[in-house]
């Protein structure tokens, strides 16, 4: 098949894992794969896209100046262009680039967040990545719809990673470091992380919160010069490595990659009972805390530093990608035959 993924925003994270990791393990399948950016994610910068993808996937590059969504119609140009079998949304302007292609391409999207009718009514079918969105999608398009998990793929630390880390941010060896990684926007509660372990003040921990966002100079004003705050990191498994519990503080999670990579890594996982940390809770193995509740983290915080849980193995068989991006192309024929017939 031809298959085109577009992904309009600028910043490696989360999502943008996910689209490379998918589209290289379907280039791998033999499958014709391109993936529309925009430029901007071609920049030189630490969290780049564009330097990320796989050398078997092709890249066409849209402008994205002047107008307000300027890349919005130069990617649907390239996806006339293109021609393809389908064309695969990721994220809001994305999904607008997909309205009125022709009809013999399927158009699809990935719920990285939630439905939107503005974003997917328009669409053939949607891929919901935590069982909770798939009641949220309206009855017609839901049932042109599936439910496929999030996946992780094992990324060894560096040599060395774990003393590297500690020894730069002045951790001792008997201090126990939780971590947080992600988006540091508020929807992520890493504010309420930062208040919880301020107020909790376990006795021998650390705190590191490694990430990048909007709310990040707010945050970084409030910490004590003993939190760790890096910003963008290129390796996040090498400071999953260095962490001894990872804390996920969210308001709100759709599905929760990070909870994955820090599970791949072996490590204690702190998480509130967000929609997708309920959908990994099993995983977890841990009680979840209420979002929101700053009171409720900080005790936690006080007693997983007591306890100093150690590293274990979970059971990730289930989230590998080559596994899921055979579903997402199961469900690519499916659809395809049910929808262009």
């Amino acid at each position: 098949m031809r298959i085109a993924h577009v992904l309009l925003t600028q910043r490696f994270a989360g999502t943008e894992r996910h689209v490379l990791e998918l589209a290289a393990a379907q280039a791998e399948a033999g499958h014709e794969v391109t993936l529309v950016l925009r430029r901007k994610a071609a920049r030189r910068a630490t969290d780049a896209i564009a330097c990320r993808v796989d050398r078997r996937v092709g890249v066409v590059l849209v402008p994205d100046w002047l107008a307000r969504w300027p890349a919005v119609p130069m990617a649907r140009r390239a996806l006339r262009r293109l021609a393809p079998d389908v064309a695969h949304a990721h994220l809001g302007s994305a999904c607008r680039a997909l309205r009125g292609l022709d009809a013999d391409c399927l158009r699809v999207a990935t719920l990285h967040i939630g439905y939107f009718a503005e974003q997917h009514a328009h669409l053939d079918g949607l891929v919901a990545i935590a069982p909770w969105q798939l009641p949220t999608i309206p009855g017609p398009l839901r049932e042109r719809s599936v439910q496929i998990d999030n996946w992780t793929l094992p990324r060894p630390a560096a040599a060395g990673a774990r003393d590297r880390i500690r020894a730069q941010l002045g951790v001792g060896e008997r201090e126990f470091l939780f971590g947080a990684l992600g988006r540091v926007e508020t929807e992520k509660g890493m504010d309420l992380l930062l208040d919880a372990f301020q107020t909790a003040r376990p006795p021998d921990a650390r705190l590191a919160i490694v990430g990048q966002g909007g709310a990040w100079e707010a945050l970084r004003r409030r910490a004590e010069a003993d939190v760790a705050m890096p910003g963008f990191v290129a390796r996040p498994e090498d400071w999953m490595a260095a962490f001894d519990c990872f804390v996920s503080p969210a308001r709100e999670e759709p599905f929760g990659l990070v909870l994955l990579e820090a599970m791949q890594s072996g490590l204690p996982v702190l998480a509130t009972a967000t929609a997708g940390a309920s959908h990994l809770g099993g995983l977890i193995g841990r009680p979840l805390l209420p979002p929101g509740d700053g009171a409720a983290l900080a005790q936690a915080l006080s007693r997983v530093a007591a306890e100093r849980p150690p590293r274990r193995d979970y059971p990730l068989d289930g989230y590998r990608v080559e596994a899921k991006a055979e579903e997402v192309e199961r469900y690519y024929l499916a659809l395809r035959a049910r929808t262009l017939a």
